[in-house]
């Protein structure tokens, strides 16, 4: 069954039943939807807070956000084990859905949990020069949804869409709105590192008008990868 993730609920703007009926909404998509492209599997239930198993991945849902602007990150347990954050007032403040941040940051914590995962292609601001691309599989089609169940889940990158020659008529991803690879949907985004002595990763962003809105917050996925593990801040649950 892969994974085991646990969902958490902290926050006191939605009920356990609401959480339980996401939970199983992600747990569908990630079964139906996302584990046959990319082969990763997990076993996702609600659990109460407390004492879990070191071993156990946990997606928490929270009122407010603790970094500005952030609807939901990446961090570690105690033990050392991925840790995802969705926070509900912050999501429904910027009009979006909490359940599709929660769907965003489960895939994404599942296809690179280290942070530490990249494909090479060509960086969009100097044709022909090499670059890495981070494996984020939720950034480049932010705010393309769809639902499963009737709850809200977010659009995901195919694997394909990580290779610089793909094979014919592939799909790129989940909805089929990306026609190429390393390519963005107007509020996409993607974090790009140029191949060369002294570069540093950077933002490219489908809708330059969002670029502020979309910077790298501390705690999040993007700013992470930026930072040596050692250096990336553990929960105290």
């Amino acid at each position: 069954m892969g994974v085991r993730i646990a969902v958490i609920n902290r926050s006191s703007l939605v009920s356990a039943g609401d959480v339980s009926r996401v939970a199983g909404a992600l747990s569908t998509q990630v079964a139906d939807d996302y584990s046959p492209v990319w082969g990763l599997e997990a076993e996702i239930a609600v659990a109460e807070p407390g004492a879990l198993p070191a071993s156990v991945w946990q997606l928490v849902i929270l009122d407010d956000s603790d970094q500005a602007n952030a609807l939901g990150y990446h961090e570690l347990t105690k033990s050392g084990a991925p840790l995802g954050k969705v926070f509900v007032r912050s999501v429904r403040d910027s009009g979006g859905e909490w359940s599709v941040a929660a769907s965003h940051e489960l895939l994404e914590m599942m296809a690179d949990p280290d942070i530490n995962l990249a494909a090479e292609g060509y960086d969009p601001e100097s044709p022909g020069s090499p670059a890495f691309f981070a494996y984020e599989n939720c950034d480049p089609v932010e705010g393309d949804t769809y639902t499963v169940g009737g709850v809200a889940v977010s659009d995901f990158v195919y694997p394909a869409f990580f290779e610089m020659n793909p094979p014919p008529h592939s799909k790129f991803d989940r909805l089929g709105l990306l026609g190429k690879p390393f390519s963005l949907r107007p509020g996409g985004y993607i974090s790009v590192l140029p191949i060369g002595k002294g570069h540093t990763w950077k933002q490219i962003f489908g809708d330059q008008s969002r670029a502020l809105l979309l910077q790298p917050k501390p705690g999040g996925r993007r700013f992470r990868r930026m930072l040596p593990r050692k250096d990336w801040r553990r929960s105290t649950e």
